[in-house]
């Protein structure tokens, strides 16, 4: 079995061809039914498909910290949490 070409305007050719076999009007409706449910399976978990949340690690608000005050422990405030 091959596809053919996709056309944009209608024509007599179908869009599918059975290179080898005896498959009746039913048979091909099946494949093309599970064809298409693959299909659409597929777009619609792409599509509700979340990206994972970001880590705190990875946080942009992490890389902006306070300034550094001189003066007595201000060296260790530094690296206390506020």
């Amino acid at each position: 079995m091959s596809v053919s070409k996709p056309v944009s305007k209608p024509s007599s050719e179908s869009p599918l061809v059975l290179v080898r076999g005896n498959a009746s009007e039913e048979e091909v409706a099946a494949l093309v039914a599970v064809l298409q449910g693959v299909a659409s399976a597929t777009a619609a978990a792409a599509a509700s498909e979340q990206p994972a949340p970001r880590s705190a690690w990875a946080a942009p608000a992490r890389a902006v910290r306070t300034p550094h005050h001189a003066g007595h422990g201000g060296w260790r405030a530094s690296a206390l949490p506020r």
